[in-house]
């Protein structure tokens, strides 16, 4: 065991170091699976952030649009909070040095993208904003001594006294070995999301819910697991994770084509290529099913610009041996934003004190059944810095020792196998179309599988999370933004209203599932 006066942050993305250089000069430590910057789910955001930078926009018609694309769940003073403070937030990321996309004059260059009433979008090179944004952060980081980073180390469990959380266990993410316990003064969540337990994924492969896991088997309260958001162009070209043909595409104007050259999205909905995410994602999966396979075609919108413009599109483009001047390029659904997490209120506390979350492994209320577009790092970083003022209220050292921790040997490989089984049964039973009887599937081959591998605490954190996903998305009988029920299609007024669960809970549907199918 190792005591320190660190705040202990687990994580490594934006919303991670973002907090971090808030506390400081309170000394902090930041849990880094990997090299800093290197597998944070920010880091591949390629879209940017949003914000009423214009001066015919404002942080109403921001908040406004972010209420529409949540269909009937998101918190409106959460709504009103974040859009009110992202100019803030931008302002101040432009004084680290991210290198926001400016026009002659020195406005910031704004992009439209899907259920947006403006062009709001603020960008880097088009579409490296998140890895653009990283980078100006790790430097900051990197030159605060108060800061010290853990490189190839993860997080796996919590230390708990009641309803207090009093430090967190650590392992190496590197290799096997046992966990060491670090008690703490605090510890900040923000560790991202959960789309890595699907088969089908745009995020990072160590990004797998084991965040929310092992929060929730701590006893924290979840909000909204059963909300998923799927996004409806990832190029399928059979990586994994799939590389993301970023959303601002359809802002410029391209459009989604089928292998017949139709467009069918003009049929599906008023704005077509721009409606709600969930509703491209579903067009895009029907298409695919029917063996029409999917496409989008950047030609006539953007020839030859896209290559300068897209950088990060252009070179998947080139390592496919595709040619998107020339040819379109196919795409196919993926897992890619988790609207569920530890629940959060304001100030990013959740269920047990002296824990807080932020980012992906958060469910503030902002989001709602579907994230708006580019709404993800804005409440990152909003919550990142709430949490951060928050915390900095205990009564925390002005200095602390630098960690070393010793890992004894022991621990074990995850099972490659297991996960993969995971990720396909969720992919199968929990994705972009769900029913009763495939979600309870879902839920037993959950439990299956955490029965088989019931040592292994990583996988442990992974089905703890892919059981809340699945119980709560067969408790809601209707469909809703991110989820939707073939068995239940239309959307019941009566279930708008956020879900929250304890896995006790959900462990308890998932109990009576199994003995139903037994």
């Amino acid at each position: 065991m190792i005591e320190t006066g660190r705040i202990v942050i687990a994580g490594a993305g934006l919303g991670a170091l973002y907090a971090a250089l808030e506390l400081a000069p309170r000394p902090v430590l930041v849990i880094s699976p990997e090299t800093l910057g290197e597998g944070a789910s920010s880091a591949w955001a390629q879209g940017g952030v949003a914000a009423a930078m214009a001066n015919t926009d404002t942080p109403e018609a921001h908040a406004g649009d972010t209420l529409l694309a949540g269909a009937g769940t998101v918190d409106a003073e959460v709504a009103a909070m974040v859009t009110r403070l992202a100019r803030e937030h931008i302002l101040d990321l432009t004084e680290l040095g991210t290198p926001f996309d400016r026009d002659p004059d020195g406005n910031y260059v704004m992009s439209r993208e899907a259920a947006h009433s403006a062009a709001r979008v603020v960008r880097v090179k088009g579409d490296q904003a998140g890895d653009r944004i990283m980078q100006s952060l790790i430097t900051a980081v990197q030159a605060e001594p108060s800061i010290q980073v853990l490189e190839n180390t993860q997080a796996v469990r919590l230390e708990t006294e009641g309803q207090t959380v009093t430090g967190i266990w650590i392992s190496r993410a590197d290799a096997a070995s046992a966990s060491v316990l670090i008690k703490c003064p605090g510890v900040l969540l923000a560790g991202g999301g959960s789309c890595g337990l699907f088969a089908h994924t745009t995020n990072p492969p160590r990004i797998r819910g084991q965040v929310i896991g092992f929060a929730a088997r701590a006893g924290a309260r979840i909000a909204d697991p059963e909300f998923v958001q799927f996004h409806p162009t990832a190029f399928d070209i059979g990586e994994d994770p799939a590389p993301l043909a970023t959303e601002a595409l359809r802002g410029e104007g391209a459009v989604l084509i089928n292998a017949e050259g139709e467009r069918f999205m003009v049929s599906a909905h008023p704005d077509a290529e721009l409606a709600p995410r969930d509703i491209v994602a579903r067009a895009i999966f029907a298409e695919t099913q029917g063996g029409r396979r999917p496409m989008l075609d950047t030609r006539e919108a953007l020839g030859a610009e896209v290559l300068t413009r897209f950088p990060t599109v252009a070179e998947t483009c080139t390592r496919a041996g595709i040619d998107p001047v020339a040819q379109p390029i196919p795409v196919a659904v993926a897992a890619h934003y988790h609207m569920g997490g530890v629940e959060a209120d304001l100030q990013g506390r959740t269920s047990l004190a002296n824990l807080w979350v932020c980012g992906e492994a958060s469910s503030t209320g902002l989001h709602g059944a579907n994230r708006l577009a580019s709404n993800g790092l804005l409440e990152a970083l909003v919550y990142a810095r709430n949490a951060a003022q928050d915390i900095g209220g205990l009564d925390l050292p002005a200095t602390a020792g630098e960690i070393r921790p010793k890992f004894p040997e022991g621990g074990q490989e995850l099972a490659s196998a297991a996960v993969k089984s995971l990720r396909e049964a969720m992919t199968a039973h929990a994705g972009v179309r769900r029913t009763a009887s495939g979600l309870k599937q879902a839920l037993a081959t959950i439990a299956r599988l955490e029965d088989e591998q019931a040592t292994d605490e990583n996988f442990l954190n992974m089905c703890a999370t892919a059981t809340l996903i699945a119980a709560a998305a067969l408790k809601r009988e209707e469909s809703r933004g991110g989820h939707f029920r073939d068995d239940f299609p239309e959307t019941d007024p009566a279930q708008a209203h956020r879900t929250r669960l304890t896995l006790n809970e959900a462990m308890a549907i998932r109990a009576k599932v199994q003995e139903e199918l037994t």
